[in-house]
């Protein structure tokens, strides 16, 4: 397909074409899909004391930064999560506005799982360091109960709600599309439902939570997600995506896009 050519703008000033347009807000959102794996890996590692020494709010497992550490890694997750889906969301809705906003929906909706770990953390650090008075078992069982809490929403937020929008949403949308290749959509399609009936599994007791068995159904949704980060920062989307050809009449507002 060819490329599209200028057109002109409401002012009547030459406008590049939508797959110039589109170049950098895709790049950006390849970046932010970086940005996710570098914060939220070093961030489970960093918590491995809080969430596996029991006794732990009593004093145990070393400092205290490595803990705030990895709760600002997340903070900076839950803003990245949120970019990879606001920014495209004008070329997006492009080609399908239902898909578009329930991708936004889902990355909103991890987010939130996020940030109830994120409280419950910090509940645990803020016991740590001003018990209040209680006593020592009775501090260890309220933190077990906020690891807990933890341990729900990371397999509720990344592991459930993940398989459905990165997975199948997005990967359906990048599929159908033709925004990113189809040979490396498919590992969405095939991922989103595993990580999805893995996270099952993992609630039922059929698999160990962070065990072998959820790790390798986990393999294709980490090499979908990895593939948009590093396909759209290098090469932005394809140029030759029908929903890119300029004479498409989509009302679509250009000051969406970044210029």
């Amino acid at each position: 397909m060819p490329m599209s050519s200028p057109t002109r703008s409401d002012g009547g000033a030459l406008a590049p074409p939508w797959d110039a347009r589109t170049r950098k807000p895709a790049r950006i959102t390849g970046v932010l899909w970086i940005v996710t794996f570098i914060t939220s890996i070093p961030a489970l590692l960093l918590y491995q004391p809080l969430l596996n020494d029991e006794n732990f709010i009593l004093g145990a497992g070393g400092g205290d930064a490595r803990i705030y550490v990895g709760a600002t890694l997340e903070l900076l997750l839950i803003i990245a999560n949120i970019g990879t889906a606001v920014l495209p969301f004008s070329i997006f809705k492009r080609y399908d506005e239902r898909l578009a906003v329930g991708f936004v929906t889902a990355r909103l909706m991890e987010c939130g799982f996020i940030a109830v770990g994120i409280v419950s953390v910090l509940s645990i650090m803020t016991l740590r360091q001003d018990p209040g008075g209680l006593s020592d078992g009775t501090l260890v069982g309220v933190s077990q109960s906020l690891v807990a809490v933890h341990d729900a929403t990371f397999l509720l937020g990344p592991g459930f709600v993940v398989g459905v929008g990165n997975g199948l949403m997005l990967g359906y949308l990048m599929y159908t599309s033709g925004l990113m290749p189809r040979r490396l959509a498919v590992f969405g399609l095939v991922g989103g439902p595993l990580l999805c009936l893995s996270g099952i599994a993992v609630m039922f007791g059929a698999f160990e939570a962070s065990g072998a068995a959820q790790f390798l159904f986990t393999i294709p949704e980490i090499i979908w997600e990895a593939s948009i980060g590093i396909y759209l920062t290098f090469k932005g989307f394809k140029a030759t995506a029908p929903i890119l050809d300029e004479s498409r009449d989509t009302g679509i507002d250009h000051d969406l896009a970044v210029a």
